[in-house]
């Protein structure tokens, strides 16, 4: 049989991207990529980039308060979000032209719309054209979820917060993930009066003791949580947003919902093709990203796999490597390390201590102080430090860190972590002196 193209890929996300690139420069296949939105997904357009340089944005104050600390005088004027909001547009605008030449100067098709599957290997354009192919790659990611209650089009999500008109005085943040707590620490800092309500305590699916010292840390900066509850309506009034949770009703400019994402793949036919979905409408893969139907994959957020932009990407080269490059590999989904980039960031790789204690016996290494630079600058925060280790294999099963850029710290420790490292051997790693990580291989006696 012949097709148009040997891969069609939908979404031109991080995954999506990297596999119709790999497919086509390096194997010489023949690629066409839809994009219903913006080159560049999630990650780039709506997330991880624009989220990054607002944290670098709101930090501006802190950084001038520890200034004066350290005898320079120093005062941060108005912060004006129209100018910064100009020029973050410029940059995604940027970013994206950057996205879209990779994409056509590999060779690949790319067409701005949204396409949908209509069979094992056939796909329809917005526009009706219908196109055939070898190979289809679902990489369309996921979308925040908005529960149903009543005034719930008056929330916004955080697709949202990069386009607000101008900031609110009083913002009501729902949920309690690392986007909720992200976009409480960014507006806080950028001088937002901030309150957070959630069902269960912050950041639940994290080591608990280092979200409860998130938690305490983003309370010390004036942003009021709110545990225990549940929004039942969201009404407009003269003097904004009255929102009622329980028997209590409390007014605000703006509402944010980041109750979660769900994969995007609502409309996109899958079902109707036969590819097996989640309930929660996830696309079900095997370990090669191939679904139930043989000649259809997907790869990111939409599987519901670790929705992280780095696994996507990973996912998306292993998946054109596999099928095109006749060098079979799959994505190893262990020991992934990640960040939470609240205010002091939170950064995490392999078994939380509750996981890892309901497997198996444990020995677990901590320690919390006032770093030297916030201690001399007169700053209460404090940072902690955390290993979990295995009883029977001395294995580090865990790495937890809250810390000034504990984004960059715990990517170092996870290459040990993922070479099998054990305690003894982080203990005989000579300490850098004075950083915050030499507590990483100073840590000597267990604490539980």
């Amino acid at each position: 049989m012949s097709f148009d193209y040997d891969l069609f890929v939908i979404g031109g996300g991080s995954g999506g991207v990297r596999a119709a690139r790999i497919a086509a420069g390096e194997y010489g296949a023949r690629v066409a990529l839809a994009e219903e939105y913006r080159m560049g997904g999630t990650c780039v357009i709506r997330g991880c980039v624009p989220k990054k340089l607002m944290v670098y944005a709101s930090s501006v104050p802190t950084m001038a308060e520890e200034a004066r600390g350290y005898g320079w005088s120093t005062e941060v004027g108005r912060f004006d979000w129209q100018a910064f909001r100009a020029k973050l547009e410029a940059e995604l605008n940027r970013l994206e032209a950057i996205y879209r030449k990779g994409q056509t100067g590999a060779g690949v098709t790319v067409h701005d719309q949204r396409a949908t599957v209509i069979g094992p290997h056939e796909v329809r354009l917005a526009d009706g054209t219908e196109i055939s192919a070898k190979h289809i790659l679902v990489a369309v990611g996921d979308v925040p979820f908005v529960p149903e209650f009543e005034g719930r089009e008056h929330v916004l999500t955080s697709n949202d917060m990069f386009k607000l008109d101008a900031l609110p005085r009083r913002l009501l943040i729902v949920g309690g993930g690392y986007i909720a707590v992200e976009f409480a620490c960014i507006m806080e800092g950028l001088g937002v009066q901030v309150t957070v309500w959630n069902r269960s305590p912050l950041m639940r699916y994290f080591d608990r003791e280092c979200a409860d010292l998130v938690t305490e840390q983003m309370q010390a900066r004036g942003i009021a949580t709110r545990i225990g509850v549940t929004v039942d309506r969201v009404r407009k009034t003269a003097e904004g947003l009255a929102v009622t949770g329980g028997e209590s009703t409390e007014t605000f400019d703006a509402v944010l919902y980041a109750t979660g994402r769900v994969p995007n793949t609502k409309g996109l036919g899958l079902d109707a093709a036969g590819i097996k979905l989640a309930v929660n409408g996830a696309v079900m893969v095997d370990d090669w990203s191939q679904t139930n139907v043989p000649s259809i994959y997907a790869v990111g957020d939409v599987t519901d796999r670790i929705a992280l932009t780095p696994v996507a990407i990973r996912e998306g080269h292993a998946f054109a490597d596999t099928v095109f490059g006749a060098r079979p590999r799959r994505m190893d989904h262990d020991l992934v390390p990640s960040a939470v980039f609240t205010r002091p960031e939170f950064g995490t790789c392999g078994l939380t201590e509750e996981i890892a204690r309901a497997q198996e016996e444990i020995e677990v290494y901590a320690t919390s102080f006032r770093p030297m630079r916030s201690s001399f600058a007169g700053s209460p925060d404090k940072v902690l430090m955390k290993l979990v280790v295995s009883k029977a294999t001395r294995k580090v099963l865990g790495c937890h860190i809250v810390a000034p850029d504990a984004g960059e710290m715990i990517q170092l420790a996870a290459i040990a972590m993922k070479m099998g490292a054990t305690k003894e051997q982080f203990d005989a790693t000579c300490a850098v002196h004075p950083t915050m990580a030499e507590e990483l291989v100073t840590l000597r006696k267990p604490v539980r």
